[in-house]
């Protein structure tokens, strides 16, 4: 097939893409009429019966709690994908040699503005993403934004123009390994009900007896806590894979 081939191919899926999802849009009720019922019985009923006040937490990590295993493991399983891939590729490309040797020296550049603002930045990164992972249960938080604003304290390091500083900070083995204790942890919570003789993913865990306490909601906290450090593990594995590729062909094409 030629390349003109392929770029109509392409641009004729799109169509039919974009055609469907217009479709879709226009059966969507108005912008604030929302038809219920099951957003009414939630904010009714959530608050009394997981003492926790972040009530998106409470529909991601108890009532759908099996969806959202799914969804964390599709981002797991795309992080490993890509490490998969590139890193495939580099070990073909460097012939076998360490990631320092293949960079070498000088391989990233940033002015001094730059430089400042995203160390700046990095402190205050770190504390919200902690806050959001584990306030899920008090507020419109969770661990997936949690995750993915710790990662990007890792990324800001990166653009500061440290780049072995942030090689040091998250080494791949110990991201492979927070990634897949995040991953598992969030299934082993739902495994352990089983063995309770409750249905997975049931909060087993005290409940607490003050809503929207940081101690409150069982294991919905816990799980928070799990979703966050692999969502984190992810973006920073994932980030991390790219950025040393960029940098291998920056320095093959000098």
């Amino acid at each position: 097939m030629t390349l003109a081939q392929r770029r109509w191919l392409f641009l004729a899926g799109m169509a039919i893409l974009a055609g469907f999802y217009l479709w879709g849009l226009t059966a969507l009720p108005g912008f604030g009429h929302y038809p219920g019922p099951y957003g009414f019985v939630i904010n009714r009923v959530a608050v009394a019966q997981t003492k926790a006040t972040g009530v998106v937490s409470a529909v991601n990590f108890e009532y759908r709690g099996f969806d959202t295993v799914g969804e964390e493991f599709i981002l797991f399983i795309a992080a490993t994908g890509v490490a998969t891939v590139l890193r495939q590729l580099r070990n073909e490309r460097t012939g076998g040699q360490t990631g320092d040797e293949a960079l070498g020296p000088g391989s990233s550049e940033t002015t001094d503005a730059v430089r400042l603002a995203s160390l700046v930045f990095v402190g205050p990164a770190v504390l919200f993403g902690w806050y959001l992972g584990s306030h899920a249960q008090t507020s419109p938080s969770g661990g997936f934004q949690g995750g993915v604003v710790l990662a990007t304290a890792f990324v800001l390091i990166y653009l500061a123009g440290a780049v072995l500083a942030f090689r040091r900070i998250s080494p791949v083995n110990l991201v492979d390994a927070v990634g897949a204790v995040g991953a598992g942890g969030f299934a082993a919570v739902g495994i352990t009900a089983v063995a309770l003789g409750l249905p997975y993913l049931t909060n087993f865990l005290g409940l607490g007896s003050v809503p929207g306490a940081v101690s409150s909601s069982g294991t919905i906290a816990l799980i928070s806590f799990f979703v966050g450090i692999e969502v984190a593990a992810a973006f920073v594995l994932i980030v991390g894979e790219l950025l040393e590729q960029t940098l291998l062909v920056q320095r093959r094409a000098r």
